[in-house]
């Protein structure tokens, strides 16, 4: 069945609401809600995280803080959502009696409110936008709204009846996006898997499965083909830590454009709007890219990240945090094959403490240069290099394809659950009530 307009609608005077229908009641969020400010303990209530899923028992990735005697109680029933901009959308009705950290506002909702159109309406796409809009701060994409001006927010309430009949309907079109969501996400993992697989299978073993093998010495690494080297990283390439950067110094008599970290992703560099910075004549010579070098992260969340340089400018250089790989020219090695060993290593932990997700590593041009990895003659080198371009580029086009699928999915979700709650469609009577059963 497809949903209908309602038959009379009226102007709200509220710029997110526009017009609702005219038999709903409009008035300010601070009549429909209590503020629950109860100082509590996680010893005595159990502490809760507020998600974009909802209000589960903590997460064993929340951050711990100390103050486990300062928290906020929540009851069943109660709203709870983060203040925090950069939360958005974390928020939820509890079925749990526990605690949250001090950066929620936990709401009590009056009588005249049923809890599942409540945890619809309030975390609806177009509620959380105006939320947000009412918070403060004073870093531009990052502010905090207070429960003293969320409760100015204007809201459109339907009788409590057809409340119940909004929520049973997007409680069906809400398990239905999500089965099918989480169908197109298991697909994404699945593909990286395999996509994986195939790059530890062919960096490590190559491409033809009858050659004799031998044992590499590597731990993590196994057998490799008995023809190829295994030699630490600094015998193959040279590594070059880029220029410590120092805005006061700027003089602009040799300004050129440099890359920063955050300009090397797994495969790609960004080359727009680059920044500018002094680099002297014999900086240009140590700094300088060429074409088939390879940039390589040094640290901080995502060490070994790589990407080839393939000359997009003439004249660039990179900032310290990101190291040049260059071919030595008398081992004639391919940066191509040595991208897919940086991406087996990192998918593997080999740059991590320990292999810990959880530790941030750093790789200092010494530690880089020692790991010893796997180098097939320069013939092989290629013919892996394109094996991997190709078939890579297969499993990023399902990727993608899975993804945006995904997106569109929740996206036509989020459209129609906005659509409900402030009435722009008539969902009463879509969802099969229950036949009743002659006594």
């Amino acid at each position: 069945m497809t949903a209908k307009k309602y038959a009379r609608y009226k102007e709200s005077g509220v710029e997110w609401l526009n017009c609702v229908p005219d038999h709903w009641t409009l008035r300010r969020l601070g009549y429909y809600f209590e503020e629950r400010r109860e100082k509590v303990s996680d010893a005595d209530f159990i502490a809760l995280s507020v998600t974009k899923s909802g209000i589960v028992p903590q997460l064993e990735t929340a951050a711990k803080t100390d103050d486990g005697d300062n928290r906020k109680r929540v009851a069943v029933g109660d709203f709870v959502i983060n203040s925090r901009s950069d939360r958005k959308g974390s928020s939820g009705v509890s079925d749990l009696d526990g605690s949250v950290s001090l950066i929620n506002t936990v709401l009590i909702p009056r009588d005249e409110l049923r809890g599942r159109f409540v945890h619809h309406l309030l975390r609806s796409t177009v509620f959380q936008e105006e939320y947000y809009r009412f918070g403060r701060g004073i870093v531009a994409d990052l502010w905090s709204t207070n429960y003293s001006e969320m409760r100015n927010i204007q809201l459109a309430v339907p009788p409590i009846d057809e409340q119940i009949a909004i929520s049973d309907y997007l409680d069906v079109e809400t398990a239905k996006v999500n089965a099918l969501v989480e169908e197109q996400r298991r697909l994404i993992e699945l593909l990286k898997e395999k996509r994986r697989a195939v790059v530890s299978n062919c960096v490590t073993k190559g491409l033809n499965t009858t050659v004799p093998m031998k044992d590499s010495g590597v731990d993590g690494l196994g057998k490799v083909p008995s023809h190829w080297t295994i030699a630490p990283l600094g015998c193959r390439y040279s590594v070059q830590l880029g220029k410590m950067l120092d805005t006061s110094r700027i003089t602009g008599q040799n300004l050129r454009p440099y890359l920063r970290v955050f300009d090397v992703q797994w495969g790609c560099i960004n080359t727009e709007d680059l920044p500018r910075m002094d680099f002297s004549k014999q900086e240009r010579e140590k700094f300088q890219l060429m074409p088939g070098d390879l940039l390589v992260n040094e640290g901080g969340s995502y060490p070994g990240r790589s990407a080839i340089w393939r000359g997009e400018l003439v004249d660039c250089y990179y900032q310290k945090a990101l190291h040049r790989l260059r071919a030595n020219q008398v081992q004639h090695d391919t940066s191509e094959f040595l991208f897919y060993v940086m991406l087996w290593a990192a998918d593997r932990g080999v740059f991590r403490a320990g292999g810990n997700e959880a530790t941030i590593e750093h790789l200092p041009a010494e530690k880089l240069r020692r790991y010893r990895l796997p180098f097939p003659p320069i013939n092989e080198q290629k013919s892996i290099a394109e094996f991997l371009s190709s078939v890579t580029s297969r499993f990023d086009a399902l990727i993608e394809e899975a993804s945006s699928a995904m997106l569109l999915l929740q996206e036509r979700h989020s459209a129609i659950v906005s659509a409900a709650v402030t009435g722009k469609i008539d969902v009463r009577g879509l969802v099969p009530q229950p036949e009743a059963v002659a006594i």
